[in-house]
């Protein structure tokens, strides 16, 4: 079938648009990636240029950032509450989701009320502050994982995705005697894969980006996770003295964007092995029965 041409330019005033999204939205990191590895010599050329390509590619300050205890440290944080944190968060999860999706559960209406409320209303920052200290998890990873270990819009969200499963999957286990948690685990889970994945991910950016918590929560300094190292280094005025820029003759600049891209790599390369979960997850769990 032959395009009209108002078919066709609509096409490419799309295509124009969503390329120059897609730039402003990349230009920022290939800025920061540059600005890494470019030596310190070069760095007051950058202010020239709206994209400064270096003469000499050089990694000094990514092997300074790795030469320090800090920066490993507070990766092995980050990477223990998003493991760890993902898994729990999606766990507690399904097993509030799944019960709400049947339509049999006595009660059901209140508990997607109590569930719905909390989206709306929050008990507070101080209260849960309050309730993290008298659970003695004060100065302890935990504290970065359980005040925010589940989220009600990811519950309604896996909840309208088991809708979509029908119930006869259910009833017919059932008559081959299985309990509620086979039919869950054997027969539920391996059909929401997209939704799983799409879960996740959102579990595991929240908790690989988690700043606020760990301001909160947190006064050793050996359980900082990576962001609030980050914060540390680009905003302190005694940044150099933390990493010891200048016995390295590294640059200021060149270290902190380091540290940024250091941050950001882990997400990038997950999120390629779950994107072709993740409409299709969002769409179906989006969509009411």
């Amino acid at each position: 079938m032959k395009k009209s041409v108002g078919r066709i330019v609509f096409e490419v005033i799309n295509y124009i648009i969503l390329f120059i999204l897609s730039v402003m939205t990349l230009f920022p990191f290939i800025y920061v990636l540059l600005v890494s590895v470019t030596p310190a010599h070069e760095l007051g050329n950058i202010g020239d240029y709206l994209l400064y390509f270096p003469k000499e590619i050089d990694f000094l300050a990514y092997s300074l950032i790795f030469q320090t205890d800090i920066i490993p440290q507070a990766y092995k944080i980050s990477l223990f509450i998003t493991i760890v944190g993902t898994f729990l968060s999606l766990f507690v999860t399904v097993l509030t989701a799944y019960p709400l999706s049947r339509r049999k559960l006595p009660g059901k209406t209140f508990f997607l009320f109590m569930i719905t409320f909390t989206m709306l209303f929050h008990g507070g920052m101080i209260p849960t502050y309050l309730v993290v200290k008298d659970l003695r998890l004060l100065d302890t990873i935990w504290a970065l994982i359980f005040p925010g270990l589940v989220s009600a819009f990811n519950v309604i969200i896996m909840k309208n995705y088991f809708h979509t499963i029908p119930e006869s999957l259910d009833e017919s286990a059932k008559i081959d005697g299985a309990n509620d948690f086979t039919v869950l685990f054997r027969i539920m889970l391996p059909l929401s894969m997209p939704i799983m994945a799409t879960i996740a991910l959102f579990y595991a950016v929240g908790y690989w980006n988690s700043f606020f918590s760990a301001v909160l929560y947190i006064n050793n300094h050996r359980l900082y996770p990576l962001q609030v190292v980050l914060r540390q280094i680009i905003f302190s005025a005694s940044s150099d003295q933390i990493l010891d820029i200048e016995s390295f003759k590294a640059s200021s600049m060149a270290v902190r964007t380091a540290t940024i891209i250091v941050t950001t790599v882990p997400i990038l390369l997950v999120y390629p092995f779950v994107q072709k979960y993740f409409t299709q997850g969002v769409l179906l769990g989006s969509v009411k029965e």
